[in-house]
């Protein structure tokens, strides 16, 4: 039976969606518009400035979402007569007739440039850049950290359970607690970026390719008069998909029900896969099921473990020993629990009449660590035998410099600074994705960007990928770049030259 390729939001939702943004990236769109402003030149960055979950890295993610909105944003007939419903304060019309038809002609112009899905990266790190005639640039703003924020969270919260689990598959059950159908789908998607084996979410295994896994939930072990019937009439219903949930009564009793059927199924050519805990004490129960499991010749079936699970309760299960082989990970994942979003923003940071010079753009903030940098931003990635050894973000225009003399400041602390050694290697992280408003990226198939996630964290230390107090991987400003940016705040402060 041929499957469908995996698809993008633009296959399933019928309405434009051109409208996703906030009101406010219109009226700002307007008054470019009105102030004749709206061909000037503009880049802005994505980016963020801390890691989630108290963390050491963040996974990128969400790209193709972005890359799917961006390329089929027109403004329809519907959208235009909305907007053309409403006003002001004063009961005037928002927007005139003649910018709306301007939104109407809409085709996008904006040169984009992002790191890949799947790259381990870090804060002020430009996750994308947007170049481009500003009004446009504007509107899209929110889409793109609606896209990339969430998707972000969820797969750097799925590699931290995947590396909790130790190479053990964990499976994402999360449909029933997320925040609606968008949050679900979009969740199990960066969940198999994240390193996840498979997803309960069918729709998301149709519209994305993700496997899919599940067999039985308590209600139908109670629909039957004993739990033994209920496994008896699973097993003879669905023999080649038998993971017995075994908690419903009491779960060792369960364990051993599986055990029975387990050798009604041998004698039908079928085998037991496994029994699935989700309540208790799963270090203790893991441990007596194995047994029990074991004793009856069923080595090869598979502890299951669910129960509200999340990296930190993983691994404290790993050093009790516990006999666990694969983890159903739901709630904690798919909402990311312990921080529900990631503080994703979108800066300008260089403006220029067309074919003019740049004027490099500061952000300032009471709180220094919201101050944004300036310029056309890139980052460089260095090795060292095959390890990641430090990040130097740089203007395009005012270079990198050579290897030999690679140095990085921290921007939050200039007395914090990495030399780069000098036979290092270094790659740039973002790639073309939109010249002039035309697709010259083609995003890879899940699995390779799932491969991509594994490969990118065994390049990295096992410092920035502990839990507790992770190690602070060196990724800074160029040095010229980082005085642009201190000159700029300065200038900005009043005690410019």
């Amino acid at each position: 039976m041929m499957i469908a390729a995996p698809q993008l939001p633009s296959a399933f939702y019928r309405p434009s969606l051109a409208l996703l943004t906030d009101l406010y990236e219109l009226t700002m769109a307007y008054g470019y518009w009105k102030s004749r402003r709206a061909d000037e030149e503009a880049v802005f960055h994505l980016f963020f400035r801390r890691h989630p979950f108290a963390g050491g890295f963040t996974v990128a993610c969400g790209l193709a979402y972005a890359i799917d909105w961006l390329r089929n944003l027109r403004f329809d007939e519907n959208d235009l007569a909305y907007l053309a419903t409403l006003d002001g304060a004063d009961g005037r019309l928002l927007f005139e007739p003649d910018f709306l038809r301007r939104l109407g002609q809409w085709e996008f112009a904006c040169d984009v440039d992002a790191i890949p899905e799947g790259t381990v990266v870090f804060p002020h790190e430009p996750l994308l850049r947007v170049q481009g005639p500003i009004w446009q640039a504007q509107i899209i703003e929110s889409a793109l950290l609606n896209s990339l924020n969430f998707q972000t969270l969820i797969a750097t919260k799925a590699a931290r359970v995947c590396l909790a689990a130790r190479g053990e598959p964990v499976l994402e059950f999360g449909l029933r607690r997320a925040q609606g159908i968008d949050g679900a789908l979009a969740a199990a998607r960066a969940a198999y970026v994240g390193g996840c084996e498979a997803t309960s979410n069918v729709l998301a295994g149709r519209l994305f390719g993700i496997p899919v896994r599940g067999t039985h939930a308590h209600s139908w072990v109670m629909s039957f008069g004993g739990e033994l019937e209920s496994f008896q009439a699973y097993a003879e219903a669905m023999p080649n998909n038998c993971v017995f949930l075994v908690d419903t009564y009491d779960t060792l009793s369960g364990v051993r029900h599986a055990v029975e059927i387990g050798r009604w199924l041998r004698t039908q050519g079928h085998k037991l896969l496994g029994v699935r805990l989700d309540s208790g004490d799963l270090a203790y129960l893991s441990i007596e099921a194995r047994k029990i499991l074991d004793e009856a010749g069923f080595n090869d079936a598979v502890i299951v473990a669910s129960s509200d699970l999340n990296e930190r309760l993983i691994a404290s299960l790993k050093e009790q020993h516990a006999a666990i082989g694969v983890w159903g990970v739901g709630t904690h994942l798919v909402t990311a629990f312990d921080e529900p979003a990631l503080g994703g923003v979108y800066k300008l940071s260089a403006l220029r009449q067309p074919g003019g010079p740049w004027r490099r753009c500061v952000k300032l903030s009471e709180q220094a660590a919201k101050s944004s940098t300036p310029g056309i931003l890139e980052v460089r990635r260095y090795e060292l035998a095959g390890e990641a050894i430090g990040d130097m973000i740089y203007d395009v225009e005012l270079g990198c410099g050579d290897t030999g003399d690679a140095l990085i400041v921290d921007p939050q602390d200039d007395t914090r600074r990495k030399r780069i050694a000098s036979d290092a290697q270094g790659a740039d992280l973002l790639t073309p994705v939109f010249r002039g408003g035309r697709l010259v990226y083609e995003s890879p198939p899940l699995t390779a960007i799932r491969d991509r996630t594994r490969r990118q964290l065994e390049c990295f230390s096992a410092g920035i990928k502990r839990f507790d107090n992770p190690h602070s991987y060196p990724a800074g400003l160029e040095p010229r770049l980082h005085e642009l940016r201190k000159r700029l705040i300065l200038e900005a402060r009043g005690f410019g030259s």
